[in-house]
């Protein structure tokens, strides 16, 4: 499955240019470290919230994600692994545009090859747990900066932004 076409010809420098006003845009912390094959991507948001246990991310990225950037809660935690390349060439293949983990990834070498954008505050060899539990398509707290399912977010070499809306 391919995700839809998303505007690549954007950059985040100039959407903050171009929306000065301080209330179109929300701009995430520089402490993502990019991860995937693609270090440009952009779509709208779906959510999960979780902590160690990343049942509801692989239950994501096994569905269509339709062009959309799936943006996981993962409470900061530097303990275990949210995602690895079974995850990511999932997402790979069911379409989704990106990945967003607060949180970790593993795997980081086959996260390279996916053609998907992939950011996480950092790797982590140990695999998370399976509890099942979690929320999914919630609002989220990432890094002190809410984004709800819908928001859009753009990502590329210079950040992460997010609006409540498609601003391309």
């Amino acid at each position: 499955m391919t995700a839809p076409t998303a505007p690549t010809d954007f950059a985040t420098c100039d959407l903050c240019d171009a929306h000065r006003d301080g209330q179109t845009l929300r701009v995430l912390p520089p402490v993502f470290k990019d991860y995937g094959a693609r270090r440009r991507f952009c779509g709208p948001v779906s959510t999960v919230k979780c902590y160690e246990d990343n049942s509801l991310v692989k239950a994501a990225v096994d569905a269509p994600g339709e062009g959309r950037v799936l943006v996981v809660d993962g409470g900061g935690s530097l303990r275990r692994a949210l995602l690895g390349g079974n995850l990511g060439a999932a997402a790979v293949r069911n379409g989704w545009a990106g990945v967003v983990i607060d949180g970790c990834v593993r795997d980081v070498a086959e996260l390279a090859a996916c053609e998907i954008g992939i950011r996480a505050l950092a790797s982590m060899p140990l695999p998370p747990v399976k509890r099942n539990e979690g929320q999914r398509d919630v609002p989220v707290q990432v890094q002190g900066l809410w984004l709800r399912p819908g928001d859009w977010l753009y990502a590329d070499d210079d950040g992460i932004v997010v609006a409540d809306r498609a601003l391309l």
